[in-house]
C-alpha cells in the first residue's frame, strides 16, 4: 500500500505529517479507493487537508462533470470539497474531544461520491490531538479527616483531575506539595487512565497540629505543559484503630443495556473491625472525573449500587468504578468495581440513498448501476451485521460493496414498453435476536429509447375513386401505431418513390405527413388505367428514425362517359352506307350486320340496337 507524506501544516506547533493511504479496487461498475489523511483539531475554516484529485488521480474536469460530492453518516459537516480544486478543506472546528472523547485514535469516514459512471472513493480523516486542556479536578479543595493513631504507610485515596486531551497531551504525573507527613504515590489504570493516592509517612499528633494544608498538581505531557490543581485540607481525629476492608479486592458485574432505572445492579460490602460508633461503614464512589456521567448510584448505608440513568452498549461498554468504605473517623479501604455492559439488539438498520437518480434507460446493459445504499446499524457484533435483500421476481440484484455499501443493479434488459416504473422494495435486516429490519421503496422510472419501428394495422390497403373526380379528393387515411413514448413514438408519413406510367407517383398522389390522409392530384380516368398501386412509409421522430412501409391500391370505378362507337358497317366522312338486297330476298334474309362497342365497363358497356330512322319501318328489323 503507497503512502504519501506532506509537511504542509505548521501554524499548530510542529510541522505535522499527513499520510494518504490509497488502496483502490473494483466493484461493478465502479472504481472505489480509500485515501487516509492525518490532520490536528481545532484548524480553522478554508484550511487545507488533501488533495484528492492528485491523491486519487482524478482530472479536475471529472469531479466537475461527475457533480463529486461527500456523503458522510454524521451530522456534522466538518469539511468541504472544493471541484474547482480537488481538495477537501476545513469547514468547521473540529474539536477532537468533542468527536471521540477519549477514544484514540480518532477519525471519522466520509466518501467522495461521482456519477455518470458511477464512482465511490472513501476517506478517512484522522483527528490528531494538541494540548488545548488542563487537567482539572472535580473539586477545589479535598477534605480528609484521618486519625491521629492512623498507622505508617496507610493510604488515602484522593480524587483523580481529568483531562480530555489524549496520548502525551493527557495526564502524565501528579505532585504533592512537600511536606513531611505525607508522600504521593500515582498509579495507573488499565484503560491507561492515572490516579494519585496519599500515603502517611509520619505519625500524626493531633494535639501538636489538628490542621494540615496540601498543594495537589496535576500535569499534561503537552508542550507547553498545562496543569491544574487542588487544595487537600486534613483534619487531624482522634484515634480510631482499624479502617474499614472490603470483602473484596474487586468486584465485577455484567448488566443488559436495556435494563430499567432503578434496577439493583449489584451489592458490595466492607467489614470494620472496629465496635459499636467507630465500626459504622459508609460506601461512596471515588474517582469520578466527572459524576453526570456516570449511571450509578450507591447507597452509602447498605452498599446497594443502583442504575440511575440509561444505559447505552453503543455509547460505553463497561464502567470502572472506585469504591471507598469509611468509618466515622476517616479511615477508609477501597475496592473496585467493574460493570460490563451487555449489547442488546435495539437498533433497527438505517436505508441511506448516497446515490439515486430514479431513472434508467431502458437500453441499459445487464449489471447497470441504479443506485448507491448505505446501510448503517448501530449495534455491535452480530447485532450490527447487516444484509440487505430485494424482493423477488425483479430484475434487479444487490451487490456488496464497501463498508456496508451496497450497489442496486440491472441483472437483465428492461422494457419500457413492457413495464414503464418499478416499485422496488428494499429490507435491511440485521443478525441479531429478535431479528430486526427496516423498508424502503424506490420508485425506478425506465426512460424510453427508441427500439420500436411503427406499425401499420394493414399490410396493404385498398380504396376506391370514380373516374372523373376533382383533383384534391381524399381517398384514404392510413394509421400507424408506435409503442415508444414521445418524440420516439411521433409518427410521419410519407410517399415512396416510384413511377406511374413513367411519371413520379408524385403527380398523381399526395399523403399528409401529419394524419396519413392520402389524396388524388389529378382526375382519373378508367379507360386509360384501372387501378393504381402506390407504398406508404411511416417513420417515427426518434434518433436514429425507424420505418417501415405498407402498401395503397386504388381502384379506379367506371363512369358512363364514352358513347358507343359502330365499327362496322364503316362509315366514311357524311355518307351513307348502301347495302344491296336481291329482290327475291325472303322474309328474314340478312341484310347486313351493325357491330358497336363502347369501352366504357359493366353495365355501361352492354349495348342495344334499334333503328332510328327508316323509310318504310315495316320492311326491316
Amino acid at each position: 500500500m503507497p503512502w504519501v507524506e506532506m509537511d504542509n501544516l505548521k501554524h499548530l506547533g510542529p510541522p505535522l505529517i499527513l499520510k494518504i493511504s490509497i488502496f483502490l479496487f473494483c466493484l461493478a461498475a465502479a472504481v472505489i479507493g480509500q485515501i487516509r489523511y492525518s490532520i490536528p483539531e481545532e484548524m480553522r475554516k478554508g484550511l487545507f487537508v488533501g488533495d484528492v484529485a492528485k491523491d486519487l488521480g482524478l482530472d479536475i474536469k471529472r469531479l466537475v462533470s461527475g457533480r463529486a460530492r461527500l456523503v458522510t453518516d454524521d451530522k456534522h459537516q466538518y469539511v468541504a470539497l472544493n471541484q474547482n480544486k480537488g481538495q477537501i478543506v476545513v469547514n468547521e472546528r473540529i474539536d477532537r474531544e468533542t468527536l471521540c472523547a477519549q477514544k484514540s485514535p480518532c477519525s471519522f469516514t466520509l466518501e467522495i461520491v461521482l456519477e455518470d459512471p458511477l464512482e465511490l472513493f472513501s476517506i478517512t480523516i484522522e483527528i490528531q490531538d494538541v494540548n488545548d486542556n488542563a487537567p482539572v479536578f472535580p473539586e477545589n479543595e479535598i477534605n480528609l479527616e484521618i486519625s491521629e493513631s492512623t498507622l505508617i504507610g496507610t493510604v488515602f485515596l484522593l480524587n483523580s483531575a481529568a483531562d480530555p486531551d489524549v496520548g502525551i497531551n493527557s495526564l502524565q504525573r501528579y505532585s504533592l506539595k512537600e511536606n513531611k507527613y505525607f508522600v504521593l504515590k500515582q498509579h495507573t489504570r488499565s484503560d491507561g487512565s492515572k490516579y494519585p493516592e496519599m500515603m502517611l509517612q509520619s505519625n500524626l499528633d493531633r494535639e501538636k497540629q489538628s490542621e494540615h494544608t496540601l498543594i495537589l498538581t496535576a500535569a499534561d505531557g503537552g508542550e507547553p505543559q498545562k496543569s491544574g490543581t487542588v487544595k487537600i485540607n486534613i483534619s487531624v481525629l482522634d484515634a480510631n484503630d482499624n479502617p474499614p476492608i472490603f470483602t473484596q479486592s474487586s468486584y465485577t458485574a455484567s448488566v443488559l443495556e436495556n435494563v430499567l432505572t432503578g434496577a439493583v445492579i449489584t451489592k458490595v460490602s466492607a467489614e470494620d473491625a472496629d465496635q459499636g460508633y467507630n465500626g459504622n461503614v459508609t460506601y461512596s464512589f471515588t474517582h469520578q472525573q466527572e459524576e453526570s456521567l456516570c449511571p450509578f448510584e450507591i447507597n452509602p448505608n447498605s452498599g446497594e449500587i443502583k442504575l440511575t440513568g440509561e444505559l447505552d452498549y453503543e455509547i460505553s461498554s463497561s464502567y470502572e468504578i472506585n469504591l471507598q468504605a469509611k468509618d466515622p473517623w476517616g479511615l477508609a479501604g477501597a475496592s473496585k468495581l467493574l460493570i460490563e455492559i451487555a449489547d442488546v439488539n435495539d437498533n433497527s438498520p438505517i436505508i441511506t440513498m448516497a446515490s439515486y437518480s430514479g431513472k434508467i434507460s431502458e437500453d441499459s446493459p445487464p449489471g447497470t448501476v441504479v443506485a448507491l445504499i448505505s446501510v448503517q446499524d448501530k449495534d455491535s457484533g452480530r447485532n450490527g451485521q447487516v444484509h440487505l435483500t430485494l424482493e423477488k421476481n425483479l430484475p434487479f440484484k444487490i451487490k456488496s460493496s464497501l463498508r456496508n455499501y451496497y450497489t442496486l443493479v440491472t441483472q437483465q434488459i428492461l422494457d419500457r414498453e413492457t413495464q414503464s416504473k418499478y416499485n422496488i422494495t428494499l429490507t435491511a435486516t440485521d443478525e441479531g435476536f429478535p431479528v430486526l429490519s427496516s423498508r424502503k421503496v424506490l420508485g425506478l422510472e425506465v426512460t424510453d429509447v427508441n427500439d420500436n419501428s411503427p406499425a401499420f394495422i394493414k399490410g396493404i390497403y385498398n380504396t376506391q375513386v370514380l373516374e372523373n373526380n376533382l383533383p384534391g379528393v381524399s381517398l384514404l387515411r392510413i394509421h400507424a401505431t408506435d409503442p415508444d413514448l414521445g418524440q420516439n413514438a411521433r409518427i410521419s408519413y410519407y410517399l415512396i418513390d416510384s413511377e406511374i406510367n413513367g411519371n413520379p407517383v408524385s403527380t398523381y398522389f399526395s399523403v399528409n405527413t401529419e394524419n396519413g390522409d392520402i389524396q388524388s392530384l389529378r382526375s382519373f380516368d378508367y379507360e386509360q388505367l384501372k387501378e393504381y398501386k402506390i407504398r406508404i412509409q411511416a417513420q417515427d421522430g426518434g434518433s436514429p428514425p425507424l420505418r417501415s412501409n405498407t402498401t395503397v391500391i386504388v381502384h379506379v370505378l367506371d363512369q358512363n362517359d364514352n358513347p358507343p362507337q359502330v365499327l362496322y358497317p364503316v362509315q366514311t366522312g357524311g355518307s351513307v352506307v348502301a347495302e344491296l338486297v336481291p329482290r327475291s330476298a325472303d322474309v328474314g334474309y340478312l341484310v347486313t350486320k351493325v357491330v358497336a362497342v363502347d369501352v366504357d365497363s359493366g353495365q355501361n358497356a352492354w349495348l342495344s340496337y334499334k333503328l332510328q330512322k327508316a323509310t318504310d319501318r315495316a320492311l326491316f328489323e
